[in-house]
């Protein structure tokens, strides 16, 4: 069945269209254009603001399981159907440092799930175990752990079609371990590393392009050790994903790295559950207590976000100066960019998914719309 969106503000990823129309059929976008239709279904946005639904490549739990502790599809059933809710319509479902079995475990769930369900689930992303104990963060130190090649190679294998993000400290690999990881064709991030400025730049010339979130587990700027951090901002291919909740990195740090970086610069949310209703979780060594709305373990430090991508894109418009279609980009076209997936989602589109975000001119009000089903 057709149906035709009207009286939209429309933003496709490339431009914006006043007075938009997007015709969908079959849970896919037909096209964009001035005209309105004859004889379909028309819903009408009354002159709100339409884009491409947004795109989370880093969130670690739904309104009520965590990926790490229960890799299983109720689990990934969850964390899409809390990320629906916030205007989220595409996922990474990650898992963080754990023994290489649930790790397996983790990769066969989101391949079975993605069997079963053609929808926003696109993969996950597997963040560590081969981090830097002394950056690893709330990562358990039992479960942090330099690569085997035997290892990595049952992890690559089993993984490739399904891994499409894994966080690495490349310091932590061999020259042929990092030359497999690779050639897999896996979108390598760096984070949770000590790495300098110099061994950055030697990393980025070998084609990673991406690091876990920015700031936040990694080598900070200084004026006579730029560290990771200065080698993102010196390198104009690399992608600076952020946490932008206003604790994993403060306004003014972000505003300036979005003044360096513009459109590599990119929103996450690094949730460790949606909708602040888990106050208390423990799985393994890793422990998280909702503070002042913000989630901590028994050391202070941070473990992980309670922010949703809606309100990172809100937070993007009402502290970064930037405009309505920009804070969206932040969301949508630039994360689909950053994992090879610019010419599939994050657009509106010919042949594109007709899940879209429906949005006010200041973002206070965003809500999902979705036509895939």
């Amino acid at each position: 069945m057709k149906q035709a969106i009207i009286n939209a503000v429309v933003h496709t990823g490339e431009e914006i269209i006043e007075n938009g129309v997007v015709v969908v059929e079959n849970g896919k976008i037909i096209s964009v254009q001035k005209e309105i239709p004859n004889d379909i279904e028309q819903i009408d946005l009354e002159g709100n603001h339409l884009a491409a639904g947004f795109i989370d490549i880093q969130i670690n739990g739904g309104e009520k399981y965590y990926f790490s502790q229960t890799p299983n599809e109720e689990t990934i059933q969850d964390i899409y159907d809390a990320s629906m809710k916030y205007g989220t319509t595409h996922v990474l479902p990650c898992l963080i440092s754990s023994s290489k079995e649930t790790i397996l475990k983790g990769i066969e769930a989101v391949r079975e799930y993605m069997k079963k369900h053609n929808n926003g689930v696109i993969g996950m992303h597997l963040e560590g175990p081969f981090l830097n104990p002394l950056r690893r963060g709330a990562h358990s130190i039992d479960q942090v752990r330099k690569p085997t090649n035997e290892e990595l190679q049952e992890i690559i294998s089993k993984g490739k079609d399904v891994i499409k993000v894994i966080t690495i400290a490349p310091e932590c690999f061999t020259e042929e371990q990092l030359q497999m990881l690779i050639e897999s064709g896996i979108t390598i991030s760096i984070g949770h590393s000590t790495i300098t400025h110099k061994e950055a730049q030697f990393y980025f010339s070998k084609g990673i392009n991406l690091v876990t979130h920015l700031f936040n587990a990694m080598t900070q700027f200084g004026h006579r050790e730029p560290g990771l951090v200065g080698a993102v901002f010196e390198n104009e291919e690399v992608y600076a994903p952020v946490i932008l909740d206003g604790v994993h990195c403060d306004y003014v740090a972000a505003k300036i790295a979005y003044r360096l970086k513009q459109e590599k610069f990119f929103l996450i949310s690094d949730a460790t559950f949606l909708g602040r209703k888990i106050a208390n979780f423990k799985w393994d060594n890793f422990d998280a207590h909702l503070v002042d709305g913000f989630y901590r373990n028994e050391d202070g430090n941070l473990a992980g976000a309670t922010i949703s991508m809606t309100e990172a894109v809100q937070n993007a418009f009402n502290n970064l100066n930037v405009t309505t279609d920009e804070a969206i980009k932040m969301a949508t076209t630039r994360v689909a960019a950053a994992i090879g997936l610019q010419d599939k989602i994050g657009k509106l589109k010919s042949g594109f998914p007709a899940s879209f975000v429906k949005f006010n001119n200041d973002l206070s009000r965003i809500e999902t719309l979705d036509l895939t089903n």
